[in-house]
């Protein structure tokens, strides 16, 4: 064999040995598709109650994750302290990969302003996949005179301080759009802090509780029941699942326009590879109709078609937060 200029057999051999090592550090730092992280399972734990909205949400997750990986994936529902109990949890695990988080976005730019983690929420976690948006639905007992939003008000003003509106946990968007109707609907409802949505909504068919700012995954299949009446949204459009139901916005309250996204959340120290596979899968499994059919029927919007980096869900939380804080001062909370 006739080598080219300025190689010898010494070089030829360095170089061959460079491309070796070179290919075993990339095989060392990529998994495979179709090939199991580890033999281990692999654990989610949702923010909240058994039933609740990331408990459902994290066992669709789970269950295409199994299917892709080979692998097992579990779910643990932990609910306390407005997603403070799941935090503590998560943060305890160690960052191989085996462990992640999904929760609603107001455990970073919400929660904080009420129950002051000892960590930064900014670094201590990192957001990994949006699974889809929602707003909130407010809705009350279906034995109540009132039949709409305006009819709501009027009862509450004939009913001073005997009023009740559940919020499914502290410092979230549920409590804060409580807050706010207060304000600028000039009521004074109380406002009751429930330990997840599920609690709060017993109550309300109960007639405890008047009315709920709730999620519509919890609400909906209620209200199409007939056990629930619904009164407004906070997204910016009509819902999809209900049309005929008013915005906050088309009613006179723009200020009330909110949305709060559910992901799933990985330990920064979490080898890179390993983040990008559960991503690239979790992708995957909101791009199969089967799997955005659900999660739309559960009143999420979905948005695989472009899914926002994990770097644009950092900076969208940082500004969901300054938002939030200047909410929570204009209601004086």
């Amino acid at each position: 064999m006739t080598l080219p200029d300025k190689m010898t057999p010494n070089t030829v051999r360095r170089s061959l040995m460079r491309a070796a090592i070179a290919g075993l550090f990339a095989a060392s730092t990529s998994i495979a598709v179709g090939q199991p992280l580890t033999d281990r399972p692999i654990r989610i734990i949702a923010v909240g109650t058994p039933g609740a909205t990331a408990d459902i949400l994290a066992r669709v997750v789970a269950d295409s994750l199994a299917k892709s990986l080979g692998q097992p994936v579990v779910v643990e529902p932990k609910p306390g302290a407005g997603g403070a109990v799941a935090m503590e949890s998560f943060l305890r695990a160690p960052a191989d990969g085996h462990t992640y988080l999904l929760s609603i976005s107001s455990l970073v730019s919400e929660l904080p302003y009420t129950f002051k983690p000892k960590y930064d929420p900014f670094t201590a976690i990192r957001p990994l996949v949006e699974l889809g948006s929602m707003g909130a639905m407010l809705v009350g007992n279906i034995n109540l005179p009132p039949k709409n939003f305006q009819e709501l008000v009027t009862y509450v003003k004939a009913n001073k301080g005997r009023v009740n509106i559940g919020s499914f946990s502290p410092g979230t968007m549920s409590h804060i759009l409580g807050l706010q109707l207060n304000q600028l609907a000039g009521l004074d409802m109380n406002i009751i802090q429930y330990n997840g949505s599920t609690p709060g909504l017993v109550d309300v068919m109960a007639g405890n509780v008047q009315f709920q700012m709730d999620v519509p995954l919890t609400s909906v299949p209620l209200i199409k029941a007939g056990k629930l009446r619904i009164f407004a949204v906070s997204s910016p459009k009509r819902s999809e699942l209900m049309p005929e139901v008013p915005t906050f916005a088309e009613l006179g309250y723009e200020a009330m326009t909110r949305t709060s996204w559910m992901g799933l959340w990985t330990l920064p120290g979490v080898p890179g590879a390993i983040q990008q596979r559960i991503r690239s899968e979790v992708l995957k499994a909101l791009n199969t109709p089967e799997i955005a059919a659900r999660l739309s029927s559960l009143g999420l919007s979905v948005t695989s078609k472009n899914p926002r980096t994990p770097e644009e869900l950092s900076i969208s939380l940082k500004k969901d937060y300054q938002t939030t804080g200047a909410v929570l001062q204009a209601v004086g909370y």
